[in-house]
């Protein structure tokens, strides 16, 4: 099968979906697919004619994920054209010639359901859920207005626009909070603030990277996630970072967390967890596969936070830690995934 897999783009996510799409093209080579890994922004300006014959990986010089958020201006200045499109020279005449796109994209453009809408009326199969499922999940606050009617258990919180603050109509918080990005991903304008001069921070820094922050119940206590993949609920994963919380810098970097799947909890807390996940994907409309975040408090009560719907595919992320855990290895992950597509 000719493979076109995606990654790369303009969003602060830019290296972790450059990484896991480098590890699922060699697996889609290994499993005997044409693949070749483009990246959605820069695209590829040589000849197309054999291209699924070539090895062709954006992503080969990048070793790791740096710590920092990668300089996206500099990414931009890469693009002779200025970026006036989003997709990069040729990308979809390329995915057009593929039998199917694989998305290792994530963040803005990647998960919010843009490039899901225009696959869809070019009539191109790709991977993970539809246009409105991917919309709807990446912003936390129709998010969390689903979970409040389908009576999914989430931490209290609201919402607050830009330019809205200290206009003495916003809600106050209780502290601690969390404020974080309404839009963003992999906990990229994120924080914990304890009292008002905090809060003011984590405002200023969460209104960096969108127009629109979330404010929430901070819920002190353990971590979990939970893939689903056609509905069905994988294995509980626990996380737990040695230093602060489960931030871009404890996601992506080795050694920062300790993650234990099977997480070590009681059956009827990892059934309770693994039915909320399943519910979260229907009531999200979702397709094919996603992850849910939890935290569980002291006294034992679950808040799924979020769904997420490309989760990530690097060495260190959860997914395919969780699919191991049910003897599904890698390769047979993405193989299982790209079938989906086609399907």
């Amino acid at each position: 099968m000719n493979v076109i897999v995606l990654a790369g783009g303009t969003s602060t996510e830019r290296d972790v979906s450059l990484i896991s799409g480098s590890m699922i093209y060699r697996a889609l080579r290994k499993n005997g697919h044409k693949a070749i890994l483009l990246d959605v922004y820069l695209g590829y300006e040589g000849g197309t004619e054999d291209i699924f014959e070539r090895d062709v990986d954006w992503a080969k010089d990048i070793q790791k994920i740096e710590e920092q958020n990668p300089d996206l201006e500099a990414v931009k200045a890469m693009r002779a054209d200025g970026g006036k499109s989003f997709f990069g020279p040729n990308v979809l005449a390329l995915c057009q010639k593929a039998d199917a796109v694989f998305m290792a994209l994530h963040g803005a453009n990647g998960e919010d359901g843009k490039i899901q809408a225009c696959f869809e009326l070019l009539g191109i199969p790709y991977t993970g859920t539809d246009f409105v499922s991917s919309a709807m999940a990446m912003d936390k606050g129709i998010t969390k207005d689903i979970f409040t009617a389908y009576g999914i258990p989430t931490p209290e919180g609201f919402r607050l626009k830009k330019g809205t603050q200290g206009n003495g109509m916003e809600r106050k918080p209780d502290f601690p909070c969390i404020v974080k990005a309404c839009h963003g991903g992999s906990s990229v304008g994120v924080s914990i603030a304890m009292n008002e001069a905090e809060y003011d921070r984590a405002l200023s820094e969460a209104f960096r990277y969108d127009d629109e922050v979330i404010v929430e119940q901070y819920i002190a206590g353990r971590e979990f996630s939970v893939g689903v993949m056609g509905g069905k609920a994988l294995p509980v994963i626990e996380i737990a970072p040695k230093q602060g919380f489960y931030d871009y810098k404890n996601k992506y970097q080795a050694g920062s967390a300790v993650e234990t799947c099977p997480a070590q909890i009681d059956a009827g807390t990892t059934a309770r967890m693994q039915e909320i996940a399943e519910r979260v994907f229907v009531a999200l409309r979702m397709k094919s596969y996603a992850r849910m975040d939890f935290m569980m408090s002291g006294t034992g009560e679950l808040y799924c936070l979020e769904a997420n719907t490309l989760p990530g595919m690097t060495s260190t992320s959860l997914l395919p830690q969780e699919a191991a855990a049910v003897g599904m290895s890698f390769e047979e992950l993405c193989e299982k995934i790209l079938s989906d597509a086609v399907r």
